[in-house]
C-alpha cells in the first residue's frame, strides 16, 4: 500500500513561476517567498497564464515538485500588488486545483 505524504499546510504564491523551473529553482523561489521550506507543507505557484501550475511539498527529508495543467480555461489565482503569498484551507486548496473560485470557500489568510 502507497503511503501518502502528510501536508499540514497549504501556501499559495500571488508572483508567476516559470514552468520550465525545475525542484531547485521552485525550491529557491520557496525560500525568497515564504523564509524557507517547512516540513509537510505544499508551496503552489501558476504561470502568467495561471493554465499551469506547480506544487512544491517538503516531505521532512527532501522536497517533491507536481505538475497540473488546465486544458481549458485557467485556475482562479490570486494577484494582489499587497500580498506575496496566502495560506489555503484544504477545501479551498480542493477547488482550486479544479479551476474553480476558491475565494468563496472558507476564508483565505493573506501571510507575507
Amino acid at each position: 500500500m502507497a503511503a501518502v505524504i502528510p501536508v499540514e499546510a497549504i501556501w499559495l504564491a500571488t508572483e508567476p513561476l516559470d514552468m520550465r523551473a525545475g525542484a531547485d529553482k521552485a525550491l529557491a523561489r520557496v525560500i525568497a517567498v515564504f523564509g524557507a521550506a517547512q516540513p509537510h507543507h505544499a508551496y503552489c505557484f501558476a504561470n502568467q497564464r495561471a493554465t499551469r501550475m506547480k506544487v512544491l511539498v517538503h516531505d521532512g527529508i527532501g522536497v517533491w515538485l507536481a505538475a497540473r495543467r488546465l486544458n481549458r480555461g485557467s485556475f482562479v489565482w490570486a494577484s494582489s500588488a499587497s500580498e506575496t503569498a496566502l495560506a489555503l484551507q484544504t477545501d479551498q486548496w480542493q477547488a482550486l486545483v479544479l479551476g474553480l473560485p476558491w475565494r468563496h470557500v472558507g476564508s483565505a489568510i493573506a501571510v507575507l
